[in-house]
């Protein structure tokens, strides 16, 4: 009876660690640069004596979750014809600074400050080549380059980065990431589309169906465990007396 505890057990805190992950992707899924997080499944052996036989050493193998996966594919673009609305199509991101350091978005929703600093809806300052970006007052243009223009004349350039497949980047909140600098290169293969944000690349309907399910995998573990402990109770109760 224990290994059937051990495995309802591992198996209620990896379907309630997952429910919380679909639950944040579902809440995200008009946020616009967001990324959802995927989760994958592993094998934990739990400690056993030498003494155990194959079979327990077998039961006592349970599912754990592995660290949550960031999914990067592309979102749609929609157009909302803001000047200042920027969308990325391809592999990158932007650049900018936070109070912590650099951070990377997918998000380009900005608007200018009083003293035409180019900023995040958080307040970060967004950074182009040579620093932080401010324009001169009129009409900005942005090139899919990423070049930024005010009334013909070239007022900077947006740093567009990108990071190897193999460079881990780290969530900060919903829709940032942090990476070590080193490995910081920059983006070729991406096109700036002014006027036009980039949706989540979470699928609502497909999240909410995911949602019932994993809540209808945790209910089952739940009332496993409470099988489990109702057969203790009565073990307790019938033949503990007898010994």
């Amino acid at each position: 009876m224990n290994n059937g505890i051990y495995a309802a057990s591992a198996g209620l805190l990896a379907r309630t660690q997952e429910l919380d992950l679909a639950a944040n992707n579902l809440a995200n899924a008009n946020t616009s640069g967001f990324r959802g997080q995927r989760l994958s499944f592993r094998t934990q052996m739990m400690t056993a004596s030498a003494a155990a036989s194959a079979s327990t050493r077998a039961v006592n193998s349970f599912g754990v979750l592995s660290a949550p996966r960031t999914d990067f594919s592309q979102g749609t673009i929609e157009q909302t014809g803001n000047p200042l609305d920027l969308a990325l199509e391809g592999s990158g991101f932007f650049a900018v600074q936070s109070p912590t350091g650099v951070l990377y978005t997918r998000n380009g929703g900005f608007h200018l400050t009083r003293d035409g600093a180019l900023v995040t809806a958080q307040g970060y300052p967004v950074l182009g080549d040579s620093g932080p970006i401010t324009l001169p007052k009129g009409t900005p243009e942005i090139s899919s380059a990423g070049v930024l223009s005010v009334d013909g004349n070239v007022a900077g350039q947006l740093q567009l980065t990108t990071f190897a497949a193999d460079v881990p980047l780290t969530s900060v909140g919903d829709i940032y990431y942090s990476a070590p600098s080193a490995a910081v290169t920059p983006a070729t293969s991406v096109t700036v589309r002014q006027g036009a944000l980039e949706n989540s690349n979470v699928n609502p309907v497909e999240g909410a169906v995911g949602l019932i399910e994993i809540q209808r995998n945790a209910e089952m573990m739940q009332r496993a465990l409470t099988t489990f402990h109702t057969e203790f109770n009565k073990i307790a109760a019938e033949d503990l007396p007898r010994v």
